[in-house]
């Protein structure tokens, strides 16, 4: 963990100034032509949205805008905006105790870990997450007590915008924030950046635009190259969303067209697709501790005789080529001196050898039996949950998540997810079943995406995944065990596989094939051009 006193302080208070053509867009949207507006701006940091509401020129009642540091709030002050005020505040005091409600609120709020905040603003958070019955979790982020506190001073009618990492449309404890958005807005419109905004950062951001009203809540989803392409967004789209929301889920899938939106949705019902969690369980990987330390190659293994020690290993998904890990995939590995063995050592009263103790010092000495993971346990070296799996499935993803059928009976770490099949379930038949272009649809859309392209998926995400299960299936595993092998491009081999489940037992059709291809390839294109 990282201690206060070594983070800059953009960091620690969780934002970077926001740029001119965002706070410029947002508030050409939130004004909209109105001129008797209440405004509140709960971060204004050096005060970029009052600078733009400066230059807009827009006519307004009031701006009150909250700033938690003072030599931040002093910037504000200069920018000398009439009817403003600038509060040198908390915010999630400050809305817990304010009696004024707003017309707009606007802003670009800090996005901090909890565990940066003081005692009393923790509690000032829980304050406005037990008001709306949110449960509070240590995973949120500062951004999530903004949303819903600000939604809470909102005017009937009222608009809220907000520059929030991309995270509120994908990971599983902002779901509580999807769904509270979808009770409190009827209209929400997102736009996503191709390009990083915040570069310093890495930190990928898109704008939530929201409006309360008594309809039913409706959708819109844009993608532009940066910033400066704001200035081309046809605003009569953000001011009429008309995408149905199928799901809290996720988010990222609304920037597909209807239809398209109604085919995953048919998916989703059709009795033919099962989520993977009815024929498995998942789990992480084994927590090493120190992987650098308790995953090596055959070298390090004879070095110090370590060979007692030392099992077979898949260390990353990389490391094996088709859908199925044998033993000559690993026998492989090894002799090409990758990191192909996991050492699973005892209690320290058991080990003699003294080259074994020499390599254990060599942890001692490098600070890895001083990492958290190693210092919890009653014995450093020994890492608990050391089981064997059925099966893997790739964490972190590039072109496509893999599921691997474990014939080697090898361990894996925290890479890899591990995978345990119930009884009665035909192994090859199901992950046969897997490898295919609509299953692969909702790896995209259940997985969340890194500025860099990578998709990561949690053992939660994989469990909920859709697959058209087919005994029969197992047929086919060989055949793309060997086109993976053989290198063949994964759009190959989903044609093949499409082609026999998809077209032949499913009976659908080629249009709603061509479909889920076009369906894929947008969400991957868009993921990928992140990079």
């Amino acid at each position: 963990m990282k201690l206060k006193k070594n983070i800059d302080f953009d960091k620690l208070r969780g934002g970077f100034y926001t740029p001119a053509t965002i706070a410029d867009f947002i508030l050409t949207w939130a004004f909209n032509g109105n001129k008797n507006c209440d405004i509140l701006e709960p971060s204004c940091g050096d005060g970029a949205f009052l600078k733009s509401i400066k230059r807009g020129k827009y006519h307004f009642n009031s701006v009150t805008a909250v700033e938690y540091y003072k030599e931040e709030a002093d910037k504000a002050q200069k920018v000398n905006l009439d009817n403003t005020e600038v509060v040198v505040s908390d915010f999630h005091k400050y809305c817990n105790t304010t009696t004024k409600s707003f017309d707009i609120i606007v802003g670009n709020p800090p996005y901090i870990r909890y565990q940066y905040f003081d005692k009393e603003q923790q509690n000032e958070a829980i304050k406005i997450f037990n008001k709306n019955n949110i449960k509070y979790s240590k995973l949120m982020n500062s951004w999530s007590a903004f949303v819903v506190g600000c939604t809470n001073l909102l005017n009937p009618i009222g608009k809220l915008a907000f520059v929030l990492p991309s995270e509120i449309l994908q990971v599983i404890n902002a779901k509580v924030i999807r769904e509270f958005l979808l009770s409190n807005f009827s209209k929400i419109s997102i736009i996503s950046f191709k390009k990083l905004v915040f570069e310093k950062t890495q930190q990928d951001v898109i704008l939530l635009l929201c409006q309360k009203g008594n309809t039913k809540p409706h959708i819109e989803y844009l993608e532009v190259d940066d910033d400066k392409a704001l200035k081309d967004i046809d605003l009569y789209k953000l001011k009429n969303p008309t995408k149905n929301i199928y799901s809290s889920d996720k988010w990222t899938m609304y920037f597909l067209e209807q239809e398209e939106l109604d085919f995953i949705h048919q998916v989703k019902i059709n009795n033919k697709f099962s989520q993977l969690n009815k024929y498995l369980k998942v789990e992480v990987g084994m927590t090493t501790g120190g992987n650098d330390f308790f995953t090596v190659d055959k070298n390090v293994v004879r070095e110090y005789s370590l060979t007692k020690y030392a099992k077979p290993l898949l260390g990353r998904s990389i490391q094996v080529k088709g859908c199925d890990f044998s033993q000559k995939d690993w026998l492989d590995n090894n002799s090409k001196l990758l990191k192909a063995n996991l050492l699973l050592f005892p209690s320290m009263k058991e080990i003699k050898n003294k080259k074994n103790l020499n390599y254990l010092r060599l942890g001692e000495e490098s600070g890895v039996s001083e990492g958290y993971k190693c210092r919890i346990r009653d014995e450093w070296q020994i890492i608990p949950s050391a089981i064997i799996s059925d099966a893997f499935f790739s964490r972190r993803n590039s072109l496509y998540a893999k599921m691997i059928l474990n014939s080697a009976k090898a361990y894996s770490t925290d890479t890899m997810h591990r995978i345990w099949f119930k009884d009665n379930v035909n192994v090859k038949a199901l992950i046969a079943s897997y490898y295919n272009t609509i299953t692969f649809i909702f790896v995209e859309l259940s997985g969340r995406s890194f500025g860099g392209g990578a998709l990561e998926l949690m053992p939660s995400e994989v469990a909920n995944l859709y697959i058209p299960y087919d005994e029969n299936n197992d047929k086919l595993f060989g055949t793309i065990d060997n086109m993976l092998r053989k290198n063949i491009k994964i759009e190959k081999v989903l044609d093949y596989v499409d082609e026999i489940i998809l077209r032949k037992q499913l009976k659908l059709s080629i249009e709603q094939i061509r479909m889920a291809k076009s369906i894929r390839n947008k969400l991957l294109n868009k993921r990928l051009n992140k990079k």
